[in-house]
């Protein structure tokens, strides 16, 4: 790279504080970042960003996250790639509507007409105001607009190389039709289908979960051993952590090779309190070390008892609605009297007041056995829920997603196998959820700021609904059944004799987000956008969902494109607290990123953030800013000092063995930390790259600067003053991605245009120069330092002898950089001695 020999144009005092709001708006200003639509697809990089979820704040962990893919896209950038950085914003789903709810005190009641003055209360109580969904739909979006603001705000201070002219929400109007149409493609291939079967119900939300959105938390249980009743062999005993769902039991299984039971297979046993007559029945489910190795099956007290209900062709006996309380009338078999009459006590009843109901009616008949036995299991949970998930039988919507086709299990298996994960053992948690999957995934939601299943259906003679759908148009996209008529009918035959219903429901948040490639690139709304950024080069996110959204990314990029929807994954770990525990905003020990940033600067933030290995959880440590902070301020003094010294000529003026010895080393780093980088180990690129920094901070600049002042014309004083240019340059442009703010003030300075749009560099060292003559100097002059420091001396103070020792060709080295050495360290004299020792020793005899 040819230097300007402009005046240098550092302050006098250079500082950190400030640069943010000095170069955000420049870059803005500027179209640094801008993406150029002419590209081809090969001189494009294409990011899929990670919408973050605007339903409260960010925090310390986006911040980790983010910034590592930001300094991806700026190598790319500098390398010469058109990089296709776009932003989106996760707004619709539950964070958003519990958002909604408690900071407007509203919530959504379907049945209300829309209120077009609706005006929230400016201090809400704490009785929530029953709202239209519509009017719930516009206070949604209005908040999220405000959160989206304060978003972008904090990636532009963080420095964040997003086009910004490229953004989308998950809920806009785009979003929406372009998932719809997805959703009816599906359909249309079969791959998008509608059942009635048992679902994972969360209670409180009303609503189905996906297997994706499961979690364990322990809870504390008990075994209670209640006593069923064999005509043949007497009484049973039987233990059970819900004895509340005792109305709903419709067999009892015991695994085939238990010896005894083996008699009772083909039986019937009489279940307590209700004296319903079940079947005893064989399944390799059953645990004879659990319990008493007979487990009563029930509809439905947790997965296993689907598996058992579906595989043994049991009856449905529901009691559970979908409020989580037992139903008001006792579900088919319970005919007798007496089983009415023991339902009635549960019937309106949360399972915790019906399971003390039950066991006491239990305790009454005498058909419990000792007393319950405590501990503490796991039980499934909502992810974002509070209470432990039931099982109700509802239709729901699902997409095929290999848990039911082994033929398609094995493609997406493939695809996993196909893509490149960075780190690479990621991908055995991939594999690991693929074939662990035991059902399609449930696509829709009884929710309502999502988007919209795009259907309706037929109603019959007496305005019920049928399964017969209305399909929306392609070009009437985006629908929102609720609201909207269906082509060839009026709004007055909603819900009517030979009209029409809406499908009431949302498409769970993953649905949409599985899209964002096809969101962020245009697919089938801009397909000239589309063809230059998609298959998108690179997902970064989170190693904890690689089971939803990289998983169900990959599903839908297979149903619709047969093909990967990115080439590269890069996962990133979690932040640890000082107690090695997961930061995150449900455990309280979370840290905002705005105080971090106010008080160490962004760059600091970032050093920390990018000096995390892909993949590896990291601790919280704000040691880690500081050095960042350190070696910021570094950056600009340094600048200062070398443009001080009139530094501007060609690198060809180089000639003197040190000064080619580093460009040889600058070369040397420059190609590691580019493969580095291309392997998206951004964290061992810094290492490198800041490593050679302190070098030639620390002992390049000490050695030559004694010479750098030299006067004009002197060919040293020309070849230091060369090489401390060229060095600085490849070095602010390596450090670029990682410190944009610092670098970028260090580079305008003395450089047009913005650092970020500076050729990457591409060194070719010096012809027979040695990068090792650099270590040799730097552990001389080390030595020398040394010693100055046992003695107490200043490093000012003068040395009379300086004597190496070692063998002949290390010795010949050491004099090719003698004179830069003795200059440094104020050495009168040096005296090469030749040993059989391997490395050079010195000693140092000072005045």
């Amino acid at each position: 790279m040819t230097h300007t020999s402009a005046r240098p144009g550092a302050p006098d005092k250079p500082t950190l504080d400030g640069l943010e709001s000095k170069w955000a708006p420049f870059w803005d200003e500027q179209g640094v970042y801008a993406f150029d639509r002419s590209a081809s697809r090969e001189q494009v990089y294409s990011i899929d960003t990670p919408p973050p979820t605007v339903s409260g704040s960010l925090h310390v962990g986006h911040v980790f996250s983010y910034t590592q893919t930001d300094a991806v896209a700026r190598f790319q950038r500098m390398r010469g790639k058109q990089v296709f950085y776009p932003m989106g914003w996760d707004d619709n789903g539950l964070p958003t509507e519990r958002r909604v709810q408690n900071y407007f005190g509203v919530r959504c009641e379907p049945s209300l007409p829309y209120d077009p003055d609706f005006t929230p209360p400016e201090n809400p109580g704490k009785q929530q105001i029953p709202v239209s969904r519509r009017n719930f739909i516009e206070l949604c979006e209005r908040l999220t607009v405000e959160d989206e603001k304060v978003f972008e705000s904090l990636w532009r201070r963080l420095g964040l190389s997003v086009d910004w002219g490229c953004t989308y929400q998950t809920i806009d109007g785009r979003a929406r039709a372009v998932s719809q149409r997805m959703f009816l493609r599906n359909l249309a291939r079969g791959e998008a289908y509608r059942a009635e079967a048992p679902t994972l119900w969360d209670v409180t939300f009303r609503t189905a979960v996906a297997q994706a959105e499961l979690e364990d938390r322990e809870r504390p249980s008990a075994y209670h051993h209640l006593l069923f009743h064999s005509a043949e062999f007497g009484p049973l005993e039987i233990a059970t952590t819900r004895p509340e769902l005792l109305p709903a039991c419709v067999a009892v299984v015991a695994h085939p090779e238990d010896a005894r039971y083996r008699e009772l297979f083909g039986t019937t046993v009489t279940t307590p309190v209700f004296g319903v007559e079940v079947p005893v029945l064989a399944h390799r489910l059953a645990d004879p070390e659990k319990g008493t190795g007979l487990v009563m099956v029930c509809t439905f007290g947790d997965t296993t008892d689907v598996v058992w209900w579906r595989e043994l062709d049991l009856p449905t006996r529901g009691v559970l609605g979908r409020d989580g309380r037992f139903l008001p009338d006792a579900p088919t078999g319970l005919d007798s009297e007496r089983a009415r009459a023991a339902y009635a006590e549960l019937a309106g009843a949360t399972p915790h007041t019906a399971r003390e109901r039950i066991v006491r009616l239990l305790g009454a008949e005498g058909a419990l056995a000792g007393e319950p036995r405590h501990f503490n299991h796991l039980v499934k949970f909502y992810e974002k829920g509070d209470r432990p998930l039931e099982i109700v039988t509802s239709r729901q919507w699902y997409l095929r997603n290999g848990g039911r086709d082994a033929e398609l299990r094995e493609r997406l298996l493939a695809r996993g196998r196909e893509l490149a994960w960075h780190p690479e053992h990621m991908q055995h948690r991939y594999q690991a959820w693929v074939e662990g999957l035991a059902g399609d995934w449930l696509i829709s939601r009884q929710r309502y700021f999502g988007v919209p299943v795009p259907l309706w259906y037929r109603c019959d003679a007496a305005g019920e609904p049928t399964d017969e759908l209305i399909l929306p148009p392609d070009d009437a996209l985006p629908v929102d059944p609720t609201s909207d008529v269906p082509p060839g009918f009026t709004a007055d035959l909603r819900d009517a004799p030979g009209g029409f219903t809406g499908d009431p429901d949302v498409m769970d948040t993953w649905a949409t987000s599985s899209l964002t490639p096809q969101i962020a690139s245009g697919w089938s709304v801009d397909d000239d956008l589309f063809r230059r950024v998609f298959p998108m080069d690179l997902r970064p996110q989170a190693h904890e969902i690689i089971r939803t959204w990289l998983f169900s990314t990959v599903v839908r990029a297979e149903l619709e494109h047969d093909e990967l929807p990115w080439r590269n994954a890069a996962i990133s770990g979690w932040i640890l607290d000082p107690d090695r525990k997961k930061m995150s905003k449900s455990k309280g020990n979370v840290v905002t990123p705005l105080d971090l940033l106010d008080q160490h600067g962004s760059d600091a933030v970032r050093y920390w953030a990018v000096s995390a290995r892909p993949g590896t959880d990291t601790a919280f440590e704000v040691a880690q800013m500081k050095i960042g902070r350190r070696l910021a301020i570094k950056i600009l003094n340094a600048t200062k000092f070398v443009l001080g010294l009139g530094a501007g000529a060609s690198p060809a003026a180089v000639t003197e063995p040190l000064d080619r010895a580093l460009l040889a080393r600058l070369a040397q780093v420059a190609d590691e930390a580019t493969a580095l980088l291309e392997g998206y180990d951004y964290a061992r690129a810094l290492e490198v790259t800041e490593r050679c920094f302190w070098l030639f901070c620390d002992d390049y600049l000490e050695l030559v600067k004694n010479r750098a002042y030299g006067d004009p014309g002197d060919p040293a004083a020309e070849s230091a003053r060369a090489t401390l240019a060229h060095a600085l340059s490849v070095l602010l442009r390596l450090l670029a991605p990682y410190l944009p703010f610092a670098t970028e003030e260090a580079w305008s300075w003395w450089q047009p245009g913005s650092v970020h749009r500076a050729p990457w560099p591409a060194e070719t060292p010096p012809a027979d120069a040695d990068a090792a003559l650099l270590d040799l100097a730097s552990e001389a002059i080390a030595a020398v330092r040394k010693a100055k420091s046992a003695a107490r001396l200043s490093m000012r103070a003068d040395v009379a002898v300086l004597t190496a020792h070692g063998p002949s060709p290390l010795l010949a080295a050491l004099r090719q950089v003698a004179p830069d050495v003795r200059s440094a360290g104020r050495v009168g004299g040096l005296t090469l001695k030749e040993s059989d020792a391997e490395a050079l020793t010195y000693e140092i005899a000072l005045q």
